[in-house]
């Protein structure tokens, strides 16, 4: 029997289900994979907006860090909004200490413009999670944020890359083009993505980086595991549910409408 491999979301919690710890353990199923969850804060939000952010305190931080992987392990992992400097270092000193694959997702603002990075915790994400990281996956934005300014895909995952990541992924759901841009500190290569026109990109960044995280766990190499998460998330973005909640909508995954039961036939004793 083959083992199934064990992928750890560190993030926050999305109350909406639309993001964060909700989509990436979807993602972390859909692929194959057991997922565990390492919660960093708590977000009061909807497809619309963010409303509060409750970030959990450090020690707790660590003590389920300890609890995962003590026991069930972990063969690779993703963080996502880590909201603060103290926690950033908490989860930095942890996976310093316990190395695993992992995928940083710098979520710094949501899709609905609320900030979900304090200013002073970008500079200790850069200095101690970078270096920790097999790979980071900023949109186009957020690397323009890291880099402080504009550029092209392939000048900005260089800048990125020096500073201390082991591979960079600019991701292509922004800009003109629809291209994930990979440079790993060889080589260059460009991954097309497909745009739908779709209202339902909530959660799109999570679930390509959780998908991205799942595919190393599995034993990928990270140019097929990048490519293959590409598709994965442009297909759940073509899946979307415009019709939950009155902004963007989530991406789906796991294609729920194809999963809904049929209504059960009535009984000729009874009537509709």
């Amino acid at each position: 029997m083959s083992r199934v491999a064990r992928v750890l979301s560190i993030a926050s919690s999305d109350s909406g289900g639309c993001a964060g710890i909700q989509a990436d353990l979807r993602a972390f199923a859909a692929a194959g994979c057991h997922g565990s969850s390492v919660v960093v804060a708590l977000t009061a939000q909807n497809t619309r907006e963010v409303t509060a952010v409750h970030p959990v305190p450090t020690d707790f931080v660590e003590s389920q860090l300890h609890a995962v992987f003590s026991d069930i392990g972990v063969d690779a992992a993703k963080t996502g909004m880590l909201f603060s400097a103290p926690i950033i270092d908490a989860v930095a000193s942890f996976l310093a200490v316990h190395r695993v694959p992992l995928v940083v997702d710098p979520v710094m603002v949501a899709s609905s413009g609320s900030r979900l990075l304090h200013e002073e915790a970008v500079e200790v994400m850069v200095r101690r999670l970078f270096p920790l990281a097999a790979v980071i996956t900023p949109n186009l934005l957020e690397a323009q944020a890291l880099c402080g300014g504009k550029g092209s895909r392939r000048d900005l995952a260089e800048r990125l890359h020096a500073m201390g990541a082991g591979a960079v992924i600019v991701t292509g759901g922004h800009g003109a083009e629809a291209v994930d841009h990979l440079f790993d500190g060889r080589r260059h290569l460009e991954i097309e993505v497909k745009r739908h026109q779709v209202a339902a990109t909530h959660g799109a960044g999570c679930t390509h980086s959780a998908t991205l995280a799942a595919l190393l766990a599995q034993g990928w190499q990270l140019e097929e595991a990048a490519r293959r998460a590409a598709a994965i998330a442009g297909d759940a973005v073509a899946h979307g549910l415009e019709e939950i909640g009155e902004g963007e909508g989530p991406v789906d995954v796991l294609d729920v409408r194809s999963r809904v039961a049929p209504q059960p036939a009535l009984s000729s004793g009874q009537r509709a």
